[in-house]
């Protein structure tokens, strides 16, 4: 399996409208990813890991936003115009609610279905809806940061990688008003607030640099982390700090912070 057959087998379950050999092969795929037989290049090895402990549904979803970027035959970042851009999530969002659909990890008006089956909504941001869900707190997740579900999840993947603490777990994908929205679920973190001076000095221990104080926007050459205020990281009373919410993005030259990132969606099949 190269990068070509892969993107044109996942193109040929789509087109038969996710049949049950379909999901099975798609699963499958999920598996080799995970076990690192399916090297997706556009990740690290530790990013790539990230995406495996975002779980399978999350991997799958990953490969299925890919599949359609692959196919466009554009390289990211690089779009004529926002039309082209809208047409493109509008793409990745209908292959990924149909597979949904078919695998049982759609839901109807998902924040109606959260607040019955776990509660009031306890925090709200700009793109993300929080829930008390015990252990957890169970996030709907809306696409306004990011437009396209390709950086949507991928945010997700890189989250996981370099703030493991807080893993998010994708369990499902829904739609309210007409927008996409990932449901995931994410350990429930008890701390401090802390200081912008506390977070200047994390990231940078992290490699982290400073690019603009005022969006609370850091980047190394391979990542672009933004929104990091007092609100998305707390510290623990041993000292450690919980990173919950931040956009987090490759970055590439295009986001304009020293980024060096190729976005590409090639793949590699390691033989056994």
């Amino acid at each position: 399996m190269n990068k070509l057959n892969l993107w044109e087998e996942i193109k040929q379950i789509k087109e038969a409208g996710f049949p049950p050999e379909g999901l099975n092969k798609l699963e499958l795929y999920a598996e080799l990813f995970n076990e690192r037989r399916l090297l997706y290049q556009r990740f690290s090895p530790a990013e790539q890991h990230g995406c495996s402990t975002g779980g399978s549904t999350h991997v799958i979803a990953t490969l299925l936003a890919g599949a359609e970027v692959a196919a466009s035959g554009y390289v990211e970042g690089s779009f004529p115009d926002f039309k082209t851009e809208l047409q493109s999530a509008k793409k990745q969002i209908e292959t990924i609610k149909n597979w949904a659909l078919k695998q049982g990890v759609w839901i109807d008006n998902p924040e109606k279905y959260l607040n019955n089956q776990v509660g009031d909504i306890i925090a709200e941001g700009g793109e993300a809806k929080v829930y008390d869900g015990g252990t957890n707190v169970i996030k709907s997740i809306g696409l306004d940061y990011f437009i396209q579900p390709v950086y949507a999840l991928d945010r997700i993947s890189l989250h996981n990688a370099y703030f493991p603490e807080t893993r998010l777990k994708v369990i499902g994908f829904g739609e309210n008003d007409g927008e996409l929205k990932i449901i995931v679920e994410q350990p429930y973190i008890i701390g401090r607030a802390v200081t912008n001076q506390e977070i200047e000095y994390f990231l940078q221990q992290l490699g982290f640099h400073l690019h603009n104080p005022k969006n609370w926007t850091y980047y190394t050459s391979d990542i672009y982390l933004s929104d990091m205020h007092d609100e998305n990281i707390v510290k623990s009373k041993s000292g450690t700090f919980f990173v919950l919410d931040c956009d987090i993005r490759l970055n590439a030259p295009f986001l304009k912070t020293n980024g060096t990132r190729n976005l590409t969606t090639d793949i590699i099949l390691r033989p056994r």
